[in-house]
């Protein structure tokens, strides 16, 4: 996890064949999955955020295939960094906010 904000936009552009100047979030997770980096434009310049566990692993999900990237919600993220397995979990629907003829 020795690259900065150029080495983390190559990445972005030539393995994951992405741009980041659209808003996206870009995560990065090392080998040992203890810490992971986040990349994202906001207009006027690129953040770099790190975050590095002092015990255990990020659950980092496998990619599929030949793709290098995966995409996620927002909540997937979150759940992802306070250590939850995204591979084994599963979001339930909820329906809410949904008018009653919508839920039957």
């Amino acid at each position: 996890m020795r690259k900065g904000i150029d080495g983390l936009l190559g990445l972005s552009r030539e393995v994951i064949g992405e741009d980041p100047f659209t808003g996206h979030l870009f995560g990065f997770c090392n080998r040992r999955r203890d810490t992971v980096k986040f990349l994202v434009w906001d207009r006027s310049g690129f953040w770099l955020l790190s975050h590095r566990l002092e015990r255990g692993t990020f659950a980092w999900p496998t990619e599929r295939g030949v793709e290098r990237k995966i995409e996620m919600r927002s909540r997937d993220v979150r759940a992802l960094l306070e250590g939850l397995d995204l591979e084994s979990a599963r979001w339930r629907t909820r329906l809410d906010g949904l008018p009653a003829h919508a839920r039957e």
